[in-house]
């Protein structure tokens, strides 16, 4: 009997083939998306179908310009992004669960407004000391808004996506009260007063002149780069969020309640527990979202009427959807959709063509996703032109062949060999006979697994 054991050359196709397979939905929606958008702005530009076919082309120049053209762009695009990372993470890892959270707007008011009210009521407190408990608060009261909706789901049986919608609102409208009324600034209306320096985030450039520009050339006019050090706690927290989710028993419990709540709860896993976690994890994420959108960018205040109008929360949603709840996923498709922000507003200004065009864009990037468009056109094809191999008998391409010894309480008498043998034989040749064409047998004793 011999079992096969791939090479490392065929385990880096595999994972190649693998990551191909992820990430070609995502890129089949964008291209479907962008060659729609250019369709509207043809059959809405006057002219010859050449003269619409350049002004299509020069939107798209000015729009990707706009987002990635030169460094400013470009720190505006980061400066996009960064929230969208954060609560992208917050709708992601409640799709793992098989829960759907909207509320991810709601969670992020409350952690600014939380962290707001740190930042006045503490405004003597040195930056070493202010600045992490602006961040934890903020953090906090997420989790705590997230985690009534966990609470509600698990014990009462409460819809998540009917009370993230309900919280939404009642964030909107208790931090409008707060802003108008106790927290409101003593000259001035629907704002609060502005946040003290010691307790705001810089701006990237700023701090790498302060740091590393002692010893490094200095950014010149470091004031034109808003991007700002919440950047670098958005990028760990997707590293956090991959840990979770990959790496630990509770991301496996997660990923088994949301394949199949029936076999999580017959193999033990503790249901309500998780939903309610997950949903306070979720809530964290947003809440730091909120937390360093108000510590890092101008104005450094609190506005009333704001938060139900800022995009971020329901971004979010299309940001998790398009990157498939994984980690590089939400980072690639939240650089997508800051990009389409800030390139929107210079496609409008260069290119006369109205900056919601990038709306239009993010809409159909889900509109193709949920609507399965190219698993449905593989289907249509030919047999054979966009065949596959079967995810759990990989090709073991370059596999040695190695001989395991035989039992010593099973001999081999005779040519004879035992039933159980004669059994896994019979099981092992039925299983070749599902393989593609040039597949041995004993390739198929050769799985890998990975999460």
């Amino acid at each position: 009997m011999a079992v096969s054991t791939a090479s490392p050359t065929s385990n880096l196709i595999l994972r190649l083939r693998r990551f191909a397979q992820a990430f070609e939905r995502p890129l089949f929606a964008i291209v479907l998306a962008m060659v729609a958008g250019g369709i509207v702005i043809m059959i809405t530009t006057p002219g010859s179908p050449v003269d619409r076919f350049n002004e299509a082309l020069a939107a798209y120049q000015a729009l990707l310009s706009g987002a990635f053209g030169n460094a400013q762009n470009f720190s505006f695009t980061l400066t996009t992004m960064t929230p969208l990372i954060l609560a992208g993470l917050s709708v992601a890892i409640a799709f793992r669960a098989g829960l759907f959270n909207i509320g991810a707007a709601g969670q992020l008011a409350m952690g600014a407004m939380t962290t707001g009210i740190i930042g006045l009521e503490a405004s003597h407190w040195p930056g070493w000391l202010l600045i992490p408990t602006m961040l934890i608060g903020g953090t906090l009261a997420g989790a705590v808004w997230g985690g009534i909706v966990g609470l509600l789901k698990a014990w009462r049986g409460a819809h998540e996506v009917v009370t993230t919608i309900m919280l939404n609102w009642t964030a909107f409208y208790f931090t409008d009260f707060l802003i108008n009324g106790p927290f409101a600034a003593a000259h001035a209306t629907n704002q609060t007063n502005q946040l003290p320096p010691q307790g705001t985030l810089p701006h990237i450039a700023d701090f790498y002149n302060s740091t590393l520009g002692a010893f490094l050339p200095k950014i010149d006019q470091p004031a034109q780069y808003l991007v700002d050090v919440g950047l670098f706690f958005a990028l760990a927290a997707l590293v956090v969020y991959w840990f979770i989710v990959s790496r630990t028993t509770f991301g496996y419990e997660v990923r088994v309640l949301g394949q199949n709540p029936k076999a999580a709860r017959y193999a033990g896993i503790p249901i309500k527990r998780n939903i309610f976690a997950v949903m306070a994890i979720a809530g964290a994420f947003s809440g730091l979202a909120g937390a360093l959108q108000l510590m890092g960018q101008f104005p450094f205040q609190l506005i009333a009427n704001t938060f139900y109008l800022q995009p971020t929360g329901f971004d979010a949603i299309g940001v998790a959807l398009l990157g498939r709840t994984t980690a590089i996923g939400v980072l690639l498709a939240s650089l997508l959709f800051g990009g389409l922000r800030q390139g929107g507003t210079i496609m409008q200004l260069n290119a006369n063509v109205p900056g919601d065009l990038a709306y239009i864009i993010q809409a159909l990037v889900l509109f193709s996703i949920a609507s399965e468009f190219l698993p449905a056109i593989q289907r249509a094809l030919p047999k054979g032109l966009m065949s596959r191999r079967p995810p759990l008998v990989p090709a073991a391409i370059g596999a040695t062949v190695t001989d395991l010894p035989a039992k010593d309480n099973a001999p081999v008498e005779n040519g004879a060999e035992p039933a159980e043998m004669q059994k896994a034989d019979a099981v092992e040749g039925g299983a070749a006979q599902s393989l593609p064409a040039g597949e041995s047998s004993s390739s198929s004793s050769s799985r890998i697994e990975e999460d």
